[in-house]
């Protein structure tokens, strides 16, 4: 029975009727509960029965709808007790068997002389036969569900079948659409456009006149879900802000100062405007929430460090999380050699190395020696999953963040007393994603790389031409250039096709003798990574085999050659992560992509990084080829999960609810 108290479309769906126990735990497979899962289970496409084809023109294999009246019919048994009711239908043009296996009940259902619209794939064409088609009786006065109408078609699950969702998602709609509360209508009145009600949606969405209609619908229908999603987001932000006071992090400029004068350049204008940006959310009453995009080789570390220079100089000690010991080691060097003129003490916290020990910590905590600033901590996982602690965490900086899922940024939070948090990435996000996935943070964008960058070129070669190359890498060497060779794989795992750097360390070094060529792969232990990082970094090792490990947290100007090996094994986003390893310093550089016999997709995907190297557009095109789930992998449980809503084509419409919500909300 209904339970009067819930609003009806929050009923449970066995309120609807005709929905029993077994379909219901089906159904619940589907994510549908209540009728209100059902109105919001779009269909995954659609089929225009309206236009009937001529069964003259019809062949076996062909899938068509036929119109016609029935010539002949009944029930015929068949050995080993089976049964089987066959109606021969004819539309003028020729004749055609529609038969269906152990139903002798349809007999009670088609009658000769009944007109009859039929929907099914040909299985045989002497005689010209569907077995188990869909069929409906026309008759005066009914409306068709399953025939001679734009049908929907719907994703299913084992025990669920077609026609039968169909008639329960017409039933939902004929009751329950007209109850369901449009909230958000007066938003867009005044919009330009017109704008369906969410009852039109709803049956326009399930059950179109046409296809442009149900096209108008499920805009309507994305447009409701993105807005509902930023009102749960404004609802999360001001429970937040009602119950959290920012620690003041304004400052005054005693250590930010020096330390842009100490830097030798000028920060670029995308640099300064996200400077701007985070030092009024660190003066601000609210914690702040902030994320920093921005191209591979943009400068976004350094807007990073002007954060932590401000928190410091604030009375705050500050953390630094990287993915990986080898960007936190980058992290670590370059930050110490930025922050210890200024009196700034930075540690390193890694699984393999800890700086900070307790006696610093104590010494800070108790303000033994009154003069010391705060420290800085950089570290990988190990600053969220040891029993490490600080004091006095005003801002934690999180690098690289889709590589951590969301609970172990929410652990690194808690360790502090809710500190700012400035989430980075070189990853570019498509628009879409950073509207939903990060919709709860406010954004800065460094879109504009420093000057003096040498070009990078791009060029997709075949293992054929791998000779040449050698040669051109050499000759780059003479010059007094190094070079990346990256692999997919560590290890060869007998796929015969896919290269491993451990198995061509010698073949590389003989092709490249005499120079030194060092290996880096996730395998090593840490001082050994470290011993490859600094043997190139130095310049005594002219080549670093690895694998993607070095797509993060390796800056070293004079590198200008990444030949990558099976390219097509890597998604356009970490193509261009290891791409943006060369064209670091002033020389020109140079980015080989080898790939044998691939698939068009791959093709395609290479033929892009070619001729692109805006990693914003690479990414909506990484977007398209992949979708927002590998793309952003299963840690980020973000993800939006909608119905009607289109991360990959929706980009306007969730600009416009983004819009509405800020202009409209109230909580």
């Amino acid at each position: 029975m209904p339970d009067p108290k819930l609003n009806p479309i929050d009923q449970p769906l066995a309120s609807l009727g005709g929905v029993g126990r077994e379909r219901l735990t089906r159904l619940d497979k589907l994510g549908i509960r209540t009728i209100g899962d059902l109105l919001w289970y779009g269909p995954k496409r659609y089929e225009d029965r309206n236009r009937p084809n001529k069964i003259e023109k019809l062949r076996k294999g062909d899938i068509a709808t036929v119109t016609g009246v029935i010539y002949a019919g009944g029930v015929k048994r068949i050995r080993g007790g089976r049964s089987m009711f066959e109606f021969i239908m004819d539309d003028g043009t020729a004749r055609l068997n529609c038969r269906w296996w152990n139903m002798p009940y349809m007999n009670r259902y088609y009658k000769t002389g009944d007109t009859v619209h039929v929907h099914g794939k040909v299985s045989s064409q002497k005689p010209l036969t569907m077995d188990h088609p869909e069929a409906e009786v026309e008759e005066v006065g009914e409306e068709f569900i399953h025939l001679k109408r734009v049908v929907p078609v719907y994703r299913l699950t084992e025990g669920v079948k077609q026609r039968w969702l169909r008639a329960t998602i017409w039933k939902a709609v004929d009751i329950f659409s007209e109850k369901v509360s449009d909230v958000h209508s007066d938003w867009l009145e005044g919009d330009d456009g017109y704008w369906l009600s969410l009852q039109e949606a709803f049956k326009g969405v399930h059950f179109p006149e046409d296809i442009e209609q149900a096209a108008i619908a499920r805009e309507r229908l994305a447009l409701e879900e993105f807005i509902q999603f930023y009102c749960r987001i404004k609802d999360k932000r001001q429970l937040f802000q009602s119950k959290i006071k920012a620690l003041d992090c304004s400052g005054n400029d005693r250590l930010v100062k020096p330390f842009l004068s100490s830097l030798g350049f000028d920060l670029t204008g995308a640099q300064q405007r996200a400077w701007i940006d985070i030092s009024q959310d660190l003066a601000g009453p609210f914690p702040m929430r902030r994320l920093l995009q921005g191209d591979v080789g943009s400068g976004k570390t350094v807007v990073a460090a002007c954060a932590a220079v401000r928190a410091v100089e604030s009375g705050f000690s500050v953390v630094f999380l990287a993915p990986t010991e080898i960007l936190a080691d980058q992290h670590y060097r370059v930050l110490s050699k930025w922050f210890e003129p200024l009196g700034i003490k930075v540690h390193l916290h890694t699984g393999s190395k800890k700086t900070l020990n307790d006696n610093d910590a104590k010494q800070f905590e108790l303000e033994v020696v009154k003069e010391t600033l705060p420290p800085v901590v950089v570290g990988t996982h190990a600053i969220v999953e040891d029993k490490f602690s600080l004091e006095n965490i005003g801002l934690a900086i999180i690098d690289e963040q889709h590589k951590f899922g969301v609970e172990q940024r929410k652990k690194l939070v808690r360790k502090g007393s809710y500190p700012h948090v400035l989430v980075m990435t070189a990853t570019p996000i498509p628009r879409t994603l950073g509207l939903t996935v990060y919709g709860d943070l406010d954004c800065s964008v460094i879109d504009e790389l420093p000057p003096g960058r040498g070009r990078i070129r791009t060029f997709v070669r075949a293992p054929d031409s791998l000779p040449k190359v050698w040669e051109f890498i050499k000759g780059k060497i003479l010059e007094g250039r190094q070079a990346y060779i990256v692999y997919p794989r560590v290890d060869d795992q007998g796929s015969g096709n896919i290269k491993a750097v451990n198995q061509e360390l010698e073949t590389v070094k003989s092709n490249l003798t005499p120079h030194t060529v060092g290996l880096i792969h996730g395998r090593l232990k840490p001082d050994e990574k470290e011993k490859a990082i600094n043997g190139f970094l130095r310049g005594e090792i002219k080549v670093l085999l690895s694998t993607s490990v070095i797509e993060v947290g390796v800056d070293i100007p004079n590198a200008t050659i990444m030949l990558i090996e099976n390219a097509d094994r890597f998604g356009l986003a970490q193509l261009h992560q290891l791409r943006g390893r060369i064209g670091r310093g002033s020389h020109d550089s140079y980015c080989i992509l080898i790939a044998g016999e691939i698939t068009e997709e791959g093709r395609r995907r290479l033929s892009v990084m070619e001729k692109c190297s805006d990693g914003f557009m690479l990414a909506e095109e990484d977007l398209r080829q992949r979708g927002p789930g590998e793309l952003l992998g299963k840690t980020q449980s973000g993800i939006p999960d909608f119905n009607f809503g289109d991360l990959i084509e929706d980009w306007i419409l969730i600009q416009k609810a983004r819009a509405l919500v800020d202009r409209n909300y109230k909580n």
